[in-house]
C-alpha cells in the first residue's frame, strides 16, 4: 500500500513542479525529520504559529545534528543507528492544527506523552504543530531547504 501511495506522491511532486503548481514543504534539522518519517514524532514545536493546514512534505535540512542534541541520550535512542536523510524531502503528512503552548499543555505533554516531549522544545509561549497521516517516501527527493513553510 505504501509503495502504491508513494508512487503517486512522487508523481504529484513531479507534476506540480512541471506544471507550475506547488506543494508545501517544511525543513527540519535532523534527527527531527527522520523521527517524523519513522512515526516517532507527530508534533513539531515552533516559536511561530501558522494558519496553514493541509498537505505538508517534510525536508531534512543539510545541517548536521548539533553536538548538544547528540549528547541527549533519550532523543538519540529514538533513532539509534538510523541513517539520517540530510538534504532530502523524506515524507508527506497533514498539518491539522497549531496549538499555543500554555503551562498546562507543556506539563500534560511531559506527563502523558514523554516520547513526544523529548522530541521537541516544549515551553510556554511556543506552538505545537500537529501532524497526522505521515507517509514516508520510498525514495528521498534531493532539495535545498528554506526557512518557514516553502514551496517546491
Amino acid at each position: 500500500m505504501i509503495e502504491y501511495y508513494d508512487f503517486f506522491a512522487r508523481i504529484k511532486i513531479w507534476y506540480n513542479t512541471i506544471e507550475g503548481e506547488i506543494v508545501k514543504v517544511l525543513s527540519l534539522t535532523e534527527p527531527y525529520a527522520t523521527l517524523i518519517k519513522n512515526n516517532k514524532k507527530h508534533i513539531e514545536t515552533r516559536s511561530w504559529k501558522t494558519s496553514y493546514r493541509g498537505e505538508l512534505y517534510i525536508h531534512a535540512s543539510a545541517t548536521k545534528i548539533p553536538k548538544e542534541w547528540k549528547n541527549n541520550m533519550e532523543l538519540m535512542s529514538l533513532v539509534n543507528e538510523t541513517k539520517m536523510n540530510y538534504g532530502n524531502i523524506i515524507c508527506k503528512c497533514n498539518l491539522v492544527d497549531c496549538i499555543y503552548m500554555t503551562k498546562d499543555y507543556v506539563e500534560t505533554m511531559k506527563k502523558n506523552n514523554y516520547q513526544e516531549y523529548v522530541c521537541g522544545v516544549y515551553e510556554e509561549g511556543r506552538y505545537a504543530w500537529i501532524l497526522e497521516d505521515i507517509v514516508p517516501l520510498e525514495e528521498p527527493i534531493k532539495a535545498k531547504g528554506h526557512l518557514g513553510i516553502w514551496n517546491y
